[in-house]
């Protein structure tokens, strides 16, 4: 291809999504990737209801909400290396066939608490391992070039809209069948997918295999590897900050609507406002943009996402907070070619284990996020809280967008084949 091909290429509009469900394995793992948020997203319903009523305990009820979350740091740590060590294929099964198994034991009577908690841990736990090992094969399977983004971009929005959808479909199904029989359905849909993937993917071998002499690589060791480069550092940073400051105004949603008067009705729809910005802006930046004006917009997105939650400050109403939490969300677009950024950048020999690491980290600190905006809250004003992340998170944004710039002369990974990123503001 000519520099002037090169050129024509990249400034031509985005083939659109449309482009990738044209590769017959990409539509099994989006398939099984609809079929398995769903059924977390049910489980989590169900087995919340039925601990309660189990039990009688809001705390343990919200424990088990909570322990969705928690093993994810110790998860995805311990446990990235095998991303790379086995074939991708066989992890992703392997994962699906585990979480199929665990719910399959919380449908049967009797089962004590302790032990539907520890399943639900344990669930939790490869979750991680999971993302992480189906975000590295998504590379195999459509490169790491425009394909890969729209890719990662259609399973994000599948993600975000099980959020917006999920609960209403798992409290409608347990109007018609008691939470075990829903937690059955959640074990039917693991064990989908796993057939979904078994099938419809081909088998690859492992990235890298064990080390030399039979040693492992401690987890430590691991993410030396992964975030000691500093462009890979900054941009891991900048996949995980962002989040963290965005789930302060979620967190602090139900208070806030409180504050303002208003009743369930209003606090759904501010509930729904950011993820369905994020989803509208994936959209239009995915089918609209060219690889090259992605590219481009990446960093000034980037750098203003989080100025919305600053009007918190005016202590806005229902309207005025609805149009900046869809500001918020619209601007998360800037996440489809930071994406590329990071893949390309990533050794492909430890591309499995740095995807578990990044979706370890961004679950992590949105926990943490949330944490700490319900212990602001305690000492400030909400709406001060809300605009003092908007304010801190733009300064650490800023930050990392000037360490990119001043990594760009650091060696990388191959370069994409598509010339999208070779005007890019952090390329060579």
């Amino acid at each position: 291809m000519t520099a002037t091909d090169a050129a024509d290429a990249g400034s031509r509009p985005a083939a659109g999504y449309s482009s990738v469900f044209r590769v017959r394995e990409f539509r099994a793992v989006f398939a099984a990737h609809l079929m398995s948020v769903l059924g977390v997203v049910v489980a989590e319903i169900a087995l919340t209801v039925l601990v309660f009523r189990l039990t009688g305990s809001p705390l343990m009820s919200a424990l088990t909400f909570a322990l969705g979350f928690l093993p994810h740091a110790l998860g995805g740590t311990l446990l990235a290396g095998i991303a790379d060590r086995y074939p991708a294929r066989r992890v992703l099964v392997g994962c699906d066939l585990l979480c199929a198994a665990c719910a399959a034991l919380m449908v049967l009577p009797g089962t004590p608490v302790a032990v539907l908690l520890g399943l639900r841990c344990a669930m939790a736990a490869v979750a991680p391992l999971f993302q992480g090992t189906r975000a590295a094969s998504l590379a195999d399977i459509l490169g790491t070039g425009d394909a890969f983004v729209l890719g990662r971009s259609l399973l994000r929005m599948i993600a975000q809209s099980a959020l917006l959808t999920g609960f209403g479909l798992g409290g409608l199904l347990l109007t018609a069948v008691s939470p075990r029989g829903a937690i059955a359905v959640t074990a039917a849909g693991f064990a989908g997918s796993a057939l979904l993937l078994r099938l419809g993917t081909r088998a690859r071998p492992a990235r890298a295999g064990a080390p030399p002499g039979g040693t492992r690589t401690s987890p430590l060791a691991g993410l030396r590897a992964v975030l000691g480069p500093r462009r890979l550092r900054a941009l891991a940073l900048l996949s995980w900050l962002p989040p963290l400051f965005l789930v302060v105004p979620e967190a602090l949603m139900a208070p806030y609507a409180d504050r303002l008067g208003l009743g369930t009705a209003a606090l759904g729809l501010l509930m729904c406002a950011l993820p369905a910005g994020t989803i509208a802006g994936e959209l239009w930046a995915g089918s609209a943009l060219s690889p090259r004006t992605r590219s481009r917009i990446t960093a000034p997105l980037a750098a203003v996402a989080l100025l919305p939650l600053l009007g918190y400050a005016l202590r806005p109403g229902l309207a005025v907070t609805l149009v900046l939490l869809l500001l918020a969300g619209l601007a998360q677009a800037y996440t489809l070619e930071l994406d590329a950024w990071y893949v390309e950048a990533v050794p492909e020999e430890l591309r499995g284990r740095a995807m578990t690491l990044l979706s370890t980290g961004l679950m992590t600190l949105q926990g943490v996020g949330m944490a700490a905006a319900g212990l602001a809250a305690e000492f400030l004003p909400l709406p001060a809280v809300v605009a003092g992340a908007g304010a801190l998170g733009t300064l650490c944004v800023a930050a990392l967008l000037a360490e990119l710039v001043r990594s760009r002369n650091e060696p990388r990974n191959e370069p994409r084949k598509e010339p999208s990123n070779e005007t890019g503001l952090f390329t060579k």
